[in-house]
């Protein structure tokens, strides 16, 4: 049975996805699944460049505006419920957008994240590997992994006792090798399959938008923003607050900074956030990078999607 096809617009802040999403959804009858750790949160919209009220209207958008920012939220958490939001967008006979830079997210909701914790309530191999660490060292360890586990083996080639010990451990605790248990869960991710297209940008372009967008979010409000945030009790230590735009304009808050060395480390975290969505996104081969306008892109994911490529 051929499954499903959902589509994934992955890339760089700044690289233009929201808006190619928006002209892709005028062209399939689509919804959005976000896939933004941060725009997940209420009252954090100026500082996560959340999609405007009128592009929200234009697209039905999941995920954005669901939680407090005191609230946890985790990459597995978010693809379990939005394998649950893909399917009711799927028996509606729509087809699921998947739109986000945040690299976890993507993977999670689209390969699967395998959870290798086992009960820590018996540590007994533990404590016995790693005296057997301490006595016969990691090569003999590594040896005894290849014979258990010869494809976890082949991936620790650098020998890192860590992971080792964590590999063994997991054998002899659950009797089933790391590799096979990971590969099994994988498998059992998704009912459906997810075309992924990410959007090319020429780094300099790309820079000068961010530097951009940053001068923008000053003079949208992002200072009044984070105050109101701060103002109703929120710690500037949560995850949620403690990230890229927030952290500067706390600090320019507290008199930590003027409001040019604001701006300007602003500028530089979230060009340095995007060279590591970079960096993770190049790693995956399944990945089809395009570039253009937003229309143009759109058109192209739209007759790729068509054509099943």
């Amino acid at each position: 049975m051929i499954k499903p096809s959902a589509i994934a617009i992955v890339g760089a802040t700044c690289s233009g996805k929201t808006q190619t999403s928006i002209e892709l959804s005028r062209l399939i009858d689509a919804e959005i699944i976000s896939a933004d750790s941060r725009q997940i949160y209420h009252y954090l919209t100026i500082g996560t460049a959340k999609p405007t009220i009128e592009e929200q209207n234009a697209c039905p958008h999941h995920f954005i505006d669901i939680l407090n920012p005191d609230e946890q939220y985790s990459a597995g958490k978010f693809a379990g419920d939005a394998r649950i939001v893909a399917e009711y967008i799927f028996n509606r006979g729509k087809t699921p957008l998947i739109v986000g830079g945040s690299g976890l997210y993507i993977t999670a909701l689209c390969d699967g994240i395998f959870d290798e914790k086992i009960d820590d309530s018996n540590i007994l191999h533990r404590v016995q590997l790693e005296e057997r660490l301490a006595k016969e060292g990691k090569e003999a360890l590594y040896k005894e992994l290849s014979e258990l586990d010869s494809d976890s083996a082949q991936k620790y080639t650098d020998q890192n006792p860590r992971r080792i010990i964590r590999a063994l451990e997991y054998y002899y605790t659950t009797g089933i090798p790391l590799s096979v248990a990971h590969k099994n869960q994988m498998n059992k991710v998704t009912t459906f399959a997810t075309q992924l297209f990410g959007i090319e940008i020429e780094r300099p372009l790309l820079y000068e938008r961010i530097n951009q967008r940053c001068i923008e979010m000053w003079s949208n409000g992002l200072v009044e923003e984070t105050e109101k945030i701060l103002s109703m009790g929120y710690s500037p230590e949560l995850n949620s607050i403690n990230t890229v735009g927030y952290k500067e304009t706390i600090a320019y808050l507290s008199g930590a900074y003027t409001k040019t060395k604001a701006i300007e480390k602003m500028q530089q975290s979230t060009r340095n956030y995007a060279k590591r969505q970079l960096t993770w996104f190049r790693k995956n081969p399944n990945i089809t990078w395009l570039s253009g306008t937003p229309a143009s892109i759109s058109e192209e994911i739209f007759r790729r999607h068509s054509d099943g490529k």
